[in-house]
């Protein structure tokens, strides 16, 4: 197994993704650790928060050797996408398909999940050597886009992020999702309830993907 086929591995067995945006790298990391007591261990860290590669790196090496698997989003070129995976990223993900981040991507064996919202994004994508795309924004296509991309191209993996709730989870699943992309559902009560509520949070999406499997 190729370092990239053992990180998508990794991807699609823990299934939940953590959509992480901070005001500071500090808030992103302290955001991530609550996400992950909660049982949700992939950890998108988002470029909109200021010096995310800080809390990647961060991450990264407290968290080596464990199950949480670090990767960076909202990546829109191809140096922010180098910056990201020498701090440790160890997936790409970015609201559209930038060419340019998929070969920086694949010359360090990293997985690229650019954003796609139709058949032509997907196969521009596929064709780069991407295996897995995320769907967005997921609230807008609703979960019968992937069945229906799935027709004609059942070989490519897609990922939601962006309208994935504790509601339609298991509609997302039904249709083919490979994972599910959850972002600020899981802070809405940070600022009165702490970060025990973002674990709490996570926790129940963990529960609610059990109860799918």
């Amino acid at each position: 197994m190729t370092k990239k086929q053992a990180i998508l591995s990794n991807l699609k067995e823990n299934y939940l993704f953590a959509v992480i945006r901070g005001n500071s790298a500090a808030e992103a990391t302290d955001i991530s650790e609550a996400v992950y007591k909660g049982g949700i261990k992939n950890i998108e860290v988002t470029f909109t928060t200021p010096q995310a590669d800080e809390s990647i790196r961060d991450l990264s090496k407290k968290f080596a050797g464990t199950d949480m698997v670090v990767g960076a989003g909202t990546v829109m070129d191809d140096i922010t996408a180098r910056i990201a995976i020498i701090a440790g990223a160890e997936f790409i993900v970015s609201p559209n398909f930038v060419p340019e981040i998929s070969k920086v991507c694949n010359t360090y064996a990293v997985p690229y999940l650019p954003g796609c919202a139709s058949v032509t994004e997907i196969t521009s994508a596929m064709a780069t050597g991407v295996e897995v795309v995320k769907v967005f924004p997921g609230g807008i296509l609703g979960p019968v886009f992937i069945k229906n991309v799935h027709g004609p191209i059942p070989q490519v993996e897609m990922m939601p992020s962006g309208g994935v709730s504790l509601d339609n989870m298991h509609e997302w699943a039904a249709n083919g999702a490979w994972a599910v992309g959850i972002g600020s559902a899981l802070t809405q009560n940070l600022k009165t309830g702490g970060y025990e509520s973002v674990t709490a949070v996570s926790k129940q999406f963990v529960d609610k993907y059990n109860e799918l499997k």
